[in-house]
């Protein structure tokens, strides 16, 4: 977690150390939190390695995702043991490595994915065809040197390009020009599905460093005594090749004694062979021969049982701040984003600030989810100053831009915490999220009633959405008792049908479908205590995903 102070005291980080071999720390988890502090140049710590026997292992953390659990705990506890058992033997794969390589060949699902899978299909029809992303990268070479902050936008896939503009404080300029007829038409499931940069999809995050010690000392071993399982990890290798031109990587390997693998070109399985994210059935709909395609047939089932689409009135559907007056660093238009999407971020932002300062009193603190580059937080603070804001967000460079803007109004009241929300465990008075995707909504609502805390959420991604460790869906006892679990994921399949260049009725019935998935989430919080509306923002075309649910304890 990290938080942003103006002074700081000397404290000590004490890790285990039980022996050092061939350049690797043991226990492995100190290894990979030597080579983080040294990533992000951590000067807060004087780090004091402490004799001990031999590793205990971690006790498993319950209260994090699987894929957290995957990546930060047991991928590292996996690949320890790997290297103890290939001191004496040859050593047996990790199923979880096994597993990473799976998770790297599935397509990547991120926000706004439709408009990227257009802006690759665009690239794609283009006179030249490019190549796949693995290909491409051994024939351009996409050199990044330490201080290169570029990739030739002529020959790097839409892939690469996004992940690497992610790197630098100034993303690329939104295209001025509009899509081609062929590509704003194109069906969902004739776009092609987008490929793994990272390893969580296109953005670099705290995974990647945490796996790169993991994967490498993986990698070395595989080299020296199973070489010839070395095919089995195209995407693991393309990845480890990928990481090592991210700044910093190169200087952080070299302080921690790590040498990369200059490894083969290996074979990787083309996109064109890989079904469409849009045309894969779930294995519910793939074993249930009586399964019936589309979302009526379980919405008329909801309103057999009294359960219809009825939107909360809008509190003041005309209620705007008056933007030309307050200072440039309040807008979005700061965000670098173009100008006809920072017009619709302002109208959403009209939606959530009057809510949130008709309800917050002086003295509340007030909690920015998932904030990105902080549009809400900003506006808010600004907007309140007797109140505390306070943004989260997992990804440093878009702290980095809610930052600037904030020194820029000279706002005190604000603060900038860098992790996953899960983590965040203050006391609050009102939640807000804008387009938290899929089940990050939920978390939000979870953590705010946990806390007793109001909340206004936008949601987004509903296609995301998918039982987990955390929550079972329907949520609410209404729900569960009228639907299955394979029922409510049609709502949410559906619900994600509400694109500007889909038909109006298919709009329509996308509308629909979103507010039934959000009426189930408003039940369950009812169902703990809250006073909930359903309101759809003003004006509609401000997006898509047009939906809040404005939450009270009663």
């Amino acid at each position: 977690m990290k938080g942003i102070k103006k002074s700081l005291t000397e404290e000590y980080l004490y890790l285990d150390f039980s022996h050092q071999k061939e350049g690797c720390i043991f226990p492995f988890h100190t290894s990979i939190t030597l080579f983080l502090l040294s990533y992000c140049d951590c000067k807060i710590f004087k780090v004091c390695l402490v004799l001990t026997g031999e590793s205990t292992g971690i006790s498993l953390l319950k209260n994090v995702s699987q894929w957290t659990r995957l990546c930060e705990l047991t991928i590292p506890l996996a690949i320890e043991n790997f290297l103890k058992e290939s001191s004496d033997q040859p050593p047996t794969i990790p199923a979880e490595i096994l597993e990473l390589e799976k998770k790297l060949s599935e397509p990547v699902r991120v926000h706004n994915d439709d408009k990227l899978r257009r802006q690759k299909l665009k690239q794609q029809k283009a006179p030249g065809v490019r190549p796949s992303l693995a290909k491409e990268e051994t024939k351009s070479k996409v050199h990044r040197q330490e201080t290169s902050e570029e990739v030739d936008s002529s020959s790097a896939s839409l892939e690469l390009r996004v992940a690497f503009s992610k790197l630098t404080v100034h993303e690329e300029p939104a295209p001025a020009n509009r899509e081609p007829a062929h590509v704003r038409k194109a069906k969902a499931s004739d776009l092609p599905p987008l490929d793994h940069v990272f390893v969580e999809g296109l953005y670099f995050t705290l995974a990647d460093i945490v796996l790169l010690p993991c994967i490498h000392h993986f990698l070395v071993i595989i080299c020296k005594k199973l070489s010839e399982k070395l095919v089995e990890f195209p995407l693991l290798a393309a990845w480890y090749q990928r990481i090592q031109e991210v700044p910093r990587v190169k200087t952080t390997a070299s302080q921690c004694g790590i040498q990369f693998l200059n490894l083969p070109e290996l074979q990787t399985t083309s996109n064109e062979q890989q079904p469409s994210l849009d045309e894969v059935p779930c294995a519910e709909e793939q074993n249930d021969p009586s399964f019936i395609g589309g979302p009526r047939p379980t919405m008329t089932k909801l309103m057999e049982k009294g359960i219809e689409v009825m939107f909360s009135p809008h509190p003041c559907p005309t209620w705007t701040l008056d933007w030309d007056t307050l200072p440039a660093a309040v807008s979005p238009k700061e965000g670098k984003m173009s100008s006809d999407r920072a017009l619709r971020k302002q109208q959403q932002l009209n939606n959530l600030v009057y809510v949130v300062t008709n309800q917050a009193k002086p003295g509340d603190r007030i909690v920015d989810f998932c904030s990105g580059g902080g549009h809400v937080g900003i506006v808010l603070a600004h907007m309140l100053p007797s109140c505390q804001v306070t943004l989260i967000e997992n990804k440093e460079l878009s702290l980095i831009r809610a930052k600037k803007r904030s020194d820029e109004l000279g706002l005190s009241n604000i603060w900038f915490i860098q992790a996953n929300m899960e983590y965040f465990t203050g006391t609050f008075n009102i939640g807000v999220a804008l387009h938290a995707c899929g089940v990050a909504t939920d978390m939000v609502i979870e953590h705010c009633i946990k806390t007793r805390a109001s909340f206004v959420t936008c949601p987004c991604c509903y296609g995301f959405i998918q039982n987990t460790s955390k929550f079972n869906f329907p949520k609410s006892e209404q729900f569960k008792k009228t639907l299955s679990y394979k029922e409510h994921m049609i709502l949410c399949r559906f619900a994600d049908q509400t694109a500007v260049q889909l038909p109006p009725q298919r709009r329509l019935i996308g509308k629909q479908c979103m507010f039934l998935v959000d009426l189930d989430r408003a039940r369950a919080a009812e169902e703990r205590g809250y006073s909930i509306q359903v309101i759809s923002m003003e004006p509609e075309s401000c997006s898509p995903k047009n939906n809040m649910i404005v939450g009270v304890p009663i």
